[in-house]
Formats: structure tokens, C-alpha cells, sequence
């Protein structure tokens, strides 16, 4: 039974987890500022072309109230919410990219270069050409040959 909690322990306290239930809350908070924006503003503003409320748009199918008002409101909140999160997620993929482009536009360091007798291409360490055995200048990284 030790065992079983414990792995339960360090499952529940892995990184991915508690990631996953800080998004839950955050996303739970965010739906009701979203609810909030459709049911308080925009709602009403549809109304005021419509004359009424929209949630309370109704008919009703053998005494049973069909509330196609409340649906409404639901798609637009859902709308909402994707436009949303469709947003945060391209502002993170922008920023991601951001690094990664500054990574790529670093130039790297040559790691060959070219012997100067036998124009054969070595190691930029080599101090002796493996192919015509020549002993090779120094190679100054900051001035670099012409190839």
C-alpha cells in the first residue's frame, strides 16, 4: 500500500500534472470572464436590435419551452472562448519562434578549412595536412581563409 501511494504521489506532483491543473483553473476562470462579456455586453446589445433579451428567445413544442435563446448565447461564448485561446495560442507560438530565431541566425564557426598546398579540405585543428602531411600555419579563427 506504501508503494501505491507513493507512486500515486509522484504522479500527482509530476510537472505535466500540476501544469494540467493550473490550466484547468485558469481556463475555468477565464470561461466565466468570457460568460460574463456574452451574457452582460454583448447579449444585451443583440437585444437592443432584437427588442428582447436574447437568452430569453423561446417557443415551446407541446408545453416544453425549447430556449434557442440560451443556446445562442452558448455559441457565442464558445466563439468567443476559441477566438480566444486561438489568439494566446499564436502569441506563444510567435514567441517560441523568436528564440529559435535568434538561435538560427547566429553564424556557426567554420569547423574545416582549406590547405593552403594541396588545397585538399581538413580539420580546422589539423597542424599537419593528413593528405600531402605538409605542417600547416596556425589557423587564426578571426581572419578566416578564402576557399
Amino acid at each position: 500500500m506504501k508503494k501505491f501511494l507513493q507512486e500515486f504521489k509522484d504522479f500527482a506532483l509530476r510537472g505535466n500534472v500540476m501544469d494540467l491543473a493550473i490550466g484547468v483553473i485558469i481556463g475555468a476562470a477565464f470561461q466565466s470572464i468570457i460568460k460574463s462579456l456574452v451574457d452582460d455586453i454583448i447579449s444585451p446589445l443583440i437585444g437592443l436590435i432584437a427588442n428582447m433579451d436574447l437568452s430569453a428567445l423561446s417557443f415551446q413544442i407541446l408545453d416544453v419551452p425549447i430556449r434557442y435563446g440560451a443556446f445562442l448565447t452558448a455559441v457565442i461564448n464558445f466563439i468567443i472562448m476559441a477566438f480566444a485561446i486561438f489568439l494566446l495560442v499564436k502569441g506563444m507560438n510567435v514567441l517560441a519562434s523568436l528564440g529559435k530565431r535568434n538561435k538560427e541566425a547566429e553564424p556557426e564557426a567554420p569547423t574545416t578549412r582549406e590547405c593552403p598546398y594541396c588545397f585538399s579540405e581538413i580539420t580546422i585543428k589539423a597542424t599537419r595536412c593528413p593528405h600531402c602531411t605538409s605542417e600547416l600555419p596556425v589557423w587564426d579563427s578571426e581572419i578566416p581563409e578564402s576557399k
